[in-house]
């Protein structure tokens, strides 16, 4: 059993589950961050690497809870018969943030671990107007690579061949033209199975001309929270000046 560090809630969005946090002070534009978990569903209530970060900067936190769904637009029966956990994010989650917090695009941060990393990363390629602030810890981008090693992961529950999944990743959703204003996405050096598809991103990236900020060289451990905890200072630093950025960003 964990202790939960600092002001955390549970509470339900449309009948699932949903964490928040509350800092003792907010900061004092709005700004709400939201993040999307990974496969294992791992929570941040205990993490202090986290938790500190949410309180310097004074960031609410919406944590909804969507099971191994991959943050798709895709039925995944685990989570929901009838919506996708995209939808849920967009028409129950936003609108619970807009009338508890009374924040709106663009004061949301999106951030998300593994899964949910990649997860951050697709929705906000897909609608960079709702998220224009976006960053991703070891994002498991290519995640096609799971159905190719488990015929029974629940991947095959949403999709029907390994390449209708290759081609919903993240990486095939960048507009060249239309892109989150702020995007940054980390991955530990000695994570075997998710770096090299960080490392394709960054090159999509490069050659499309996207600005966006990465780190994939510096080692922690591999895949796991001992190398997410290292980089949420970093990681919660770059939301939170990122939203300040676009706050200030002359329209």
């Amino acid at each position: 059993m964990t202790t939960d560090i600092g002001n955390w809630s549970e509470t339900t969005i449309a009948g699932h589950r949903c964490f928040l946090f509350e800092p003792e002070q907010r900061n004092p534009h709005g700004y709400v961050g939201i993040y999307l978990h990974g496969v294992h569903l791992g929570r941040l209530q205990d993490k202090i690497e986290f938790v500190s970060q949410f309180e310097k900067y004074g960031l609410p936190i919406v944590a909804p809870v969507t099971e191994r769904s991959w943050w798709t637009d895709r039925i995944c029966p685990e989570f929901d018969a009838n919506i996708s956990a995209q939808q849920h994010l967009l028409e129950n989650v936003l609108p619970f943030i807009a009338e508890k917090y009374d924040a709106r695009p663009p004061q949301i941060g999106l951030f998300g671990t593994s899964m949910g990393g990649q997860g951050a990363l697709r929705l906000a390629y897909k609608f960079p107007d709702k998220f224009p602030v976006v960053a991703a810890i070891s994002p498991a981008i290519d995640y096609q690579e799971r159905m190719r090693r488990d015929s029974e992961d629940p991947l095959w529950q949403q999709y029907e061949t390994t390449e209708a999944a290759r081609q919903d990743t993240a990486t095939l959703h960048i507009h060249p033209l239309n892109w989150p204003r702020h995007q940054f996405f980390c991955c530990c050096a000695e994570d075997v199975d998710w770096w090299e598809s960080s490392e394709r991103l960054r090159m999509k990236l490069y050659s499309l001309g996207v600005p966006h900020s990465c780190e994939l060289e510096v080692c922690g451990g591999g895949h796991g929270f001992p190398y997410y905890g290292m980089m949420a200072s970093r990681v919660i630093e770059f939301v939170y000046e990122s939203l300040e950025k676009d706050r200030r960003r002359i329209v």
